[in-house]
C-alpha cells in the first residue's frame, strides 16, 4: 500500500485494487445486487432483515419497546442478514432497501406491503403507526426530532470515521485517528452537556432520539465501540454515562440488544427472533446445548 504522505490523488479516481481493511471485501463503487435472492417472510406484520450493529439494534429496542407496551401489532420476525457475507446485496434485500444497508423493515400489515429503511425513517414511521416515544406537542416533537437527526448526521463520524480509522483500516494513520477522535470527543461532550440539565435526550421522557443515540453513545460510554473505551477517556463524559446506566435497566433494551447478535457471550445472542419465547429458548448457549 502506498505511504499516505506519498499518495497523490489521480484527475480522474478508478475501482483498480480492494481498498483494505476489515471490510474490503464487501465495498464497492457500484449499487444495486450481485446475486438473485428472495428474501424469507414469517408470520408476524412486521418483517425486519437486519444485524445487531448498532444500527440494527435500535430497531429492535423499538419493537422491543412497543411490544413491552402491549402493541400486539409491533410482533415481528427479525431475519439474520450476514453483511461480512455480502447478503444485503441480494435482489431480495435490494428490493426492500435499495442502498443495501441494514436494518430494512417491510410492513405487512396492511394491503399492500410497505418497505422502510434508513434507521431514522424506521423509528419515525413505528413512533407514528403506534403512537408511542414521539412527542405530540410541537416544541416537544421538534427537540425529539432534532436529536434524532442529530444522530443520523453525526454517527457516520464515529463509525465510517474514527471507528474506521481506528479499529478496522489496514494502516493506522495519526492524521485521520486525530482529526476524528477530536469530533467524537465534540459529539460526547454535546451528549453531556445536554443530559446534565435533562433526565433523557428530549427532555423530561424517554424517545426515539434515546433509542437511536443509546446503541451508538451509549455503546461507546459503557466500552462496547472499537476498543477505544481508554483511548477516549469515555468515563469522563459523566452525565453520559448515568445515561446509558439507565436505558440499560429497561428490559425492552436488554431484549433488543439481543436480538441478530453474532458475537459476544452465546447467551446475549439470539441471532433469529420469529416469537417473544425464542428469548428463553433459541439463544446461541441452548442452541450449542440441543446439538
Amino acid at each position: 500500500m502506498t505511504d499516505p504522505s506519498d499518495y497523490v490523488p489521480p484527475k480522474v479516481w478508478t475501482w483498480n485494487q480492494p481498498s483494505g481493511g476489515r471490510f474490503a471485501n464487501i465495498n464497492r463503487p457500484v449499487s444495486g445486487p450481485t446475486h438473485e435472492k428472495e428474501l424469507p417472510v414469517g408470520r408476524h406484520p412486521l418483517q425486519l432483515y437486519s444485524l445487531g450493529t448498532p444500527n440494527g439494534v435500535k430497531v429492535t429496542i423499538m419493537l422491543e419497546e412497543l411490544l413491552a407496551l402491549g402493541h400486539n401489532g409491533a410482533e415481528y420476525d427479525a431475519w439474520l442478514i450476514k453483511i461480512g457475507d455480502g447478503d444485503q446485496f441480494s435482489s431480495g434485500f435490494v428490493k426492500v432497501n435499495p442502498n443495501s444497508k441494514i436494518p430494512a423493515l417491510l410492513d405487512r400489515s396492511g394491503r399492500q406491503p410497505i418497505r422502510v429503511f434508513e434507521t431514522g425513517a424506521i423509528l419515525v414511521y413505528l413512533a407514528e403507526k403506534f403512537g408511542e416515544f414521539l412527542p405530540t406537542e410541537t416544541a416537544e416533537r421538534a427537540e425529539c426530532l432534532s436529536w434524532l437527526f442529530w444522530q443520523m448526521g453525526s454517527a457516520p463520524y464515529l463509525g465510517g470515521g474514527f471507528g474506521h480509522f481506528y479499529a478496522y483500516a489496514p494502516t493506522k494513520i495519526e492524521y485521520a485517528i486525530d482529526r476524528f477522535a477530536m469530533e467524537v470527543k465534540r459529539q460526547l461532550d454535546v451528549l453531556d452537556r445536554r443530559l446534565a440539565d435533562n433526565e433523557y435526550i428530549g427532555g423530561g421522557a424517554y424517545t426515539i432520539a434515546d433509542i437511536a443515540i443509546f446503541p451508538w453513545y451509549g455503546g461507546l460510554a459503557k466500552g462496547w465501540a472499537y476498543g477505544a473505551a481508554e483511548f477516549l477517556s469515555v468515563q469522563d463524559y459523566k452525565h453520559v454515562q448515568r445515561w446509558a446506566d439507565m436505558l440499560l435497566q429497561r428490559p425492552a433494551v436488554t431484549r433488543g440488544r439481543m436480538v441478530n447478535r453474532i458475537s459476544g457471550e452465546p447467551a446475549s445472542q439470539l441471532r433469529e427472533r420469529h416469537d417473544a419465547s425464542d428469548f428463553e429458548t433459541k439463544t446461541e448457549d441452548k442452541v450449542a446445548a440441543a446439538d
